[in-house]
């Protein structure tokens, strides 16, 4: 059978593992995981495809993929990614899923943590890039501003983000405030996010080009 991403979203169990999930992270200090992040990234991977020429139905796995990326965090964010593969397949396996369409969901949501992905197919490249490209103010749940970490800050410093495909670069965009937070705290903690965002791009066949302030970093 071939799911629609409305019949995942839809499903009581997706539904309960996200948002349990992201209560988990709040209570260890992350930034917003919930429903607005995987909506985000599921959007922006679907995105991706589509505007390269690959097919809708690779383009609609690479969005089931973005929306249930981060349910492994339920169990633990060590090693969520492997978790959230397991827990993808079950869901999809009893949703009737086509098995080949199962793989290729699984195999993305497996290899977009950096510390083990690998972009091994155009569905995981894309989700790597729209994961690891969600960069945004409203994602910081802390209101002290005085006891921020270092991704509070970032993520509180940025007031624009844009990713765009233009002449063979996927493009991340952003304006920061640098007087909330300097430049070198981005790289200090997104170093190895945007090197496996150049790995995902190069999957796809394009660059990948981090923009900051209007000047281009890499």
């Amino acid at each position: 059978m071939k799911l629609t991403i409305q019949q995942i979203k839809a499903n009581p169990s997706v539904q309960s593992y996200i948002r349990k999930a992201d209560e988990s992270l709040i209570a260890l200090g992350y930034t917003e995981h919930s429903f607005p992040h995987v909506t985000k990234v599921a959007e922006t991977a679907k995105r991706i495809l589509l505007t390269l020429g690959y097919p809708e139905r690779e383009a609609e796995l690479a969005e089931i993929a973005g929306y249930l990326h981060d349910i492994g965090n339920v169990i633990n964010r060590i090693d969520h990614a492997q978790s959230g593969a397991i827990m993808a397949f079950r869901i999809l396996d009893n949703m009737e899923a086509d098995p080949d369409e199962i793989a290729t969901i699984i195999t993305a949501i497996g290899n977009h943590d950096e510390a083990t992905a690998f972009p091994v197919n155009p569905v995981a490249a894309a989700l790597i890039l729209a994961d690891k490209t969600d960069v945004r103010c409203n994602r910081v749940r802390n209101s002290a501003l005085s006891s921020f970490d270092i991704h509070d800050r970032v993520n509180y410093s940025v007031k624009r983000s844009e990713v765009r495909i233009e002449e063979g670069n996927i493009i991340l965009d952003l304006g920061i405030d640098t007087d909330f937070c300097p430049v070198m705290d981005y790289f200090e903690i997104f170093l190895d996010r945007m090197i496996l965002c150049r790995k995902a791009a190069e999957k796809l066949n394009l660059h990948f080009a981090l923009i900051i302030n209007d000047q281009k970093m890499i």
